[in-house]
């Protein structure tokens, strides 16, 4: 599977996946965002039981202030419609995979 573009017009049905589901916030002139990107799309590429999305901060402010988004990248991991957790910077993908999981 691979990365769908959030924005506030599909985020209801992204949220409400029954998939667990891992968001990226990032902007497109952030360098460790670039640096977390390649994972992300690995992650999503290799695991078809998760839905994983990137949304713009720059583009979609609302949605990084619902999550209150105060740096990026900000990974956020949502089940059954709800945050489970959420965590600033940088993140290896064993980490990000472990948030998953839960």
């Amino acid at each position: 599977m691979s990365v769908i573009i959030v924005n506030k017009d599909n985020f209801d049905s992204i949220k409400n996946s029954e998939k667990p589901v891992l968001l990226d916030f990032y902007a497109d002139w952030c360098g460790p965002c670039r640096m977390v990107s390649p994972i992300i799309e690995e992650i999503a590429a290799e695991n078809p039981q998760y839905v994983v999305g990137k949304i713009n901060v720059d583009k979609e402010r609302e949605l990084a202030q619902k999550f209150r988004v105060l740096s990026i990248p900000t990974l956020t991991v949502i089940k059954n419609g709800e945050i489970i957790s959420q965590s600033a910077g940088a993140r290896p993908k064993n980490e990000i995979l472990a948030m998953l999981k839960g």
